[in-house]
């Protein structure tokens, strides 16, 4: 079973938000299905929970920059002051 703090594999994370998807609509598609073993079925499940996580880590990083563009619009000293501290923290 996994757990909700384990990260994506390094080759699942290497997949683009687009690849993730649609390979996590595959692996729904065929537990939907029916007709594999429990093992399979495991397998299946489990590669679906790490593909929803980098799907999930693609969309909040693309909120992330999303937010700091907007804040950078609205600020541009603020956001100035922001980045500075943040290369100024270890």
């Amino acid at each position: 079973m996994t757990s909700e703090v384990e990260q994506p594999t390094a080759m699942s994370e290497a997949l683009g938000y687009e690849q993730a998807r649609d390979e996590l609509i595959e692996v729904v598609r065929r537990l939907e299905a029916g007709g594999t073993t429990l093992e399979e079925s495991l397998a299946l499940w489990e590669r679906g929970e790490e593909l929803a996580k980098v799907c999930r880590n693609r969309l909040d990083g693309a909120r992330a920059r999303l937010d700091a563009a907007l804040a950078e619009e609205s600020d541009p000293e603020e956001s100035k002051r922001e980045e500075t501290e943040r290369e100024d923290t270890p």
